[in-house]
């Protein structure tokens, strides 16, 4: 070889080693090789964020206890405030929305003398809310 042509070979590719380099050969277990590791690559736009959601909800009447059973079996976190409702019809929602969150192996507590959280399994509740709301009101007794 000369010189001239070992340079040429140094800076440039040769075709003869471009066409050995792109000509590989492929068998059944390179393709299986391939897919078990294309399989593993997580595309960051499919991910998706799981977010939680709390809902806050203030029924007027029984018939509201639904929607928010709803969103207990959709796995939400859900606050209700029972002010707005009257005596009798508040003691059967917290009946109603028991039944619900121990379907989904939930849980229910007060949260003060007229509000209550349900939340799924999914939720974990940590810390106490001290008892300075038990106050013997006419709410309070019936529950």
């Amino acid at each position: 070889m000369s010189i001239k042509n070992k340079i040429k070979n140094y800076f440039t590719m040769d075709d003869e080693y471009e066409y050995e380099y792109q000509q590989e050969e492929i068998t059944p277990e390179s393709k299986e090789s391939t897919k078990q590791q294309t399989q593993k690559v997580v595309s960051l736009t499919s991910m998706q964020q799981s977010t939680s959601k709390v809902v806050l909800c203030e029924p007027r009447t029984y018939n509201e206890a639904q929607e928010i059973a709803d969103n207990i079996v959709n796995r939400r976190a859900v606050v209700i405030n029972l002010q707005r409702v009257d005596h009798q019809q508040a003691k059967r929602i917290v009946d109603f929305l028991s039944g619900t969150v121990y379907a989904v192996n939930g849980d229910i507590q007060k949260l003060g003398s007229e509000t209550f959280l349900c939340t799924p399994d999914n939720v974990e509740v940590s810390g106490t809310i001290s008892e300075a709301f038990a106050q013997q009101d006419e709410f309070e007794k019936g529950w």
